[in-house]
């Protein structure tokens, strides 16, 4: 699969039905040696607005994906396993 395929696909936390944004707007961390995905990262929402938002990143490990669908991505995660980085 090419990243362009799952551009714009919204991720669900099967855990807690909640939506933690889109692959648009989020970033990829990549193992330079390998090339692999480590992780996804999605910025932390707190608004709707992007500037009053809270300015964190959540860090998704590739593992907890379960399912890449049509429209969206079901990934497995509990709250404390997510960890969060600070711009």
């Amino acid at each position: 699969m090419r990243f362009s395929e799952i551009g714009g696909k919204e991720i669900v936390n099967l855990c807690n039905g909640s939506r933690l944004g889109v692959i648009g707007d989020s970033d990829m961390l990549i193992d330079e040696k390998t090339g692999k995905i480590l992780a996804l990262l999605v910025p932390n929402e707190r608004s709707m607005f992007n500037f009053l938002s809270n300015g964190t990143l959540l860090e998704i490990p590739w593992e907890a994906i379960k399912k890449i669908g049509n429209d969206m991505i079901i990934i497995e995660v509990e709250d404390e396993e997510k960890k969060k980085i600070f711009l």
